[in-house]
């Protein structure tokens, strides 16, 4: 069994079977693992031969580029070659399949550098399968420093379109591990497509190996960028902004894409135009015109402030926020804005809520507690003191339109409009993630991440009860809101 095999010859003793040929777009490495069958298409363009180690433990598949791919022979279950498939469902719930391989097995230790990788995307029926070259790195904050299963971001060599989202280089896969349901950023993002927020972030659960090892269920989502099929605002003269202390020159003074902002002194990041694109007259310009907008905030006043910004979305992303209790936004952390030319500055794209939903830091490390208390984030009982869970913390950016009557009127009106379907509606679209994630999944993660005490069972109940207590808490708190 030892030498090289060439891709249209059998795999005797080990494999089943490989089905020959030569016009094919992929072949099909079949496994089983972790009480499952997986299926992992690699480009035929792509591979140069296959050959086992020298302990032959591993069928290895050689990558043009000097990218070895390597599999558990002991596994493998049999080798195919496939067409792609010509019909597919779009269906976005399922939970995919995803091989990553770094150049020589390397590690993933920084979030500044890349490692070269090879990837291996299986569709599912749903969307065309990937597999390219592409390199790969941590990301996160907290999450990347705290937890033993880390998020990565992921550049592709070519822009691709991956399980039926817009064609880009830049994708991200989120760890999800201090979120036992693996529901919670979902959960906003379907509310954000709901509510017509625009480049709301999309769901794509897929279960990931790394370097042959099964590292769970992961969530594959759009990288926060500007671009065509993110956040779509003018190359040139668009503006994408983040507002986050880990960004902002606090943590970040050798940056040169960072300010403080005049008014409200919130940390302020560029993320759009590029670095290499900024002039100090350039950043000037956008100082102020994000001055211009603080301004007319700390004023209170609404009309002013709805010719600066779309009131009607701030408000929605607000609610949001508050929803959740995101306490991201006391920070602030995630936060993002964006303006194209010519038009009003939006908030959003919505991002990072896993350390909403009540989350006690507490058991930050340990028991990953959520869903206790409905006290405010950016409404308070008391509308001038903003008495929350974190009131002193909540910057005045967030707050102090609720001191003017066209604001609190609106923030009325569009909570009226949405509280009847906001839970309903989107847990709906959960349920069908979790006939999906509930197919083997969910067991196959704890069995690989287990926390001692949870379940998942349990903690999806807790998170769809807090929530629909949370609307009924809130719309008592948003009736009796006084309005100035």
């Amino acid at each position: 069994m030892r030498g090289i095999i060439n891709k249209t010859f059998m795999l005797g003793m080990l494999l089943s079977m490989v089905s020959v040929g030569i016009a094919q777009d992929n072949i099909h490495v079949h496994t089983r693992s972790y009480s499952n069958s997986w299926e992992f298409p690699l480009s035929v363009n792509d591979v140069n031969y296959f050959n086992f180690n020298s302990t032959q433990s591993h069928l290895q598949a050689n990558v043009q580029g000097g990218v070895i791919v390597p599999f558990v022979a002991s596994e493998i279950d049999t080798i195919s070659f496939k067409d792609a498939p010509t019909e597919l469902t779009g269906n976005p719930y399922k939970v995919f399949q995803m091989y990553i391989t770094t150049n020589d097995g390397s590690k993933i230790t920084s979030k500044e550098e890349y490692v070269r990788c090879y990837i291996s995307i299986n569709g599912r029926g749903s969307f065309p399968h990937y597999s390219g070259k592409a390199k790969i790195r941590g990301r996160g904050n907290s999450t990347w420093e705290w937890y033993d299963k880390k998020p990565y971001r992921i550049k592709l060599d070519d822009s691709s379109p991956i399980l039926g989202l817009g064609e880009n280089r830049d994708w991200v896969l989120l760890a999800n591990y201090r979120d036992v349901t693996d529901l919670m950023n979902t959960f906003i993002f379907e509310a954000g497509h709901w509510l017509e927020m625009p480049y709301t972030n999309h769901t794509r659960y897929t279960e990931v190996f790394l370097n042959g090892e099964y590292i769970g269920l992961y969530q594959l989502t759009e990288q926060v960028e500007q671009g065509e099929h993110r956040v779509n605002v003018d190359e040139e003269r668009g503006i994408l902004l983040g507002i986050d202390l880990d960004d902002g020159p606090g943590l970040s003074p050798e940056a040169t894409n960072n300010f403080y902002s005049e008014v409200f002194g919130l940390p302020i990041c560029i993320k759009h135009p590029d670095e290499d694109m900024l002039t100090s007259e350039l950043i000037d310009s956008i100082k102020k015109e994000f001055a211009q907008l603080e301004t007319a905030i700390n004023n209170k006043s609404f009309s002013q402030s709805n010719k600066l910004m779309d009131m009607r979305m701030y408000v929605r992303y607000l609610i949001l926020q508050e929803l959740v209790v995101n306490v991201e936004l006391c920070a602030p952390r995630s936060v993002y804005i964006h303006k194209d030319v010519d038009g009003k500055w939006t908030m959003g794209p919505l991002w990072d809520f896993d350390a909403g939903y009540d989350f006690d830091w507490g058991t930050m490390m340990t028991g990953h507690n959520y869903f206790h208390s409905y006290k405010e984030l950016v409404l308070g009982t008391d509308p001038y003191r903003h008495r929350g869970c974190y009131d002193s913390n909540i910057n005045p950016f967030f707050t102090r339109l609720f001191g003017s009557h066209g604001f609190v009127t609106l923030f009325k009106e569009e909570w009226k409009a949405m509280k009847g379907e906001l839970i309903d509606r989107n847990w709906a679209e959960l349920e069908l993630y979790l006939e999906e994630l509930n197919q083997g999944t969910i067991m196959r993660e704890f069995m690989r991440w287990p926390i001692q005490g949870k379940s998942h069972k349990s903690d999806v109940e807790a998170m769809h009860e807090w929530l629909i207590k949370r609307v009924e808490y809130l719309d008592g708190i948003i009736k009796a809101y006084p309005t100035p």
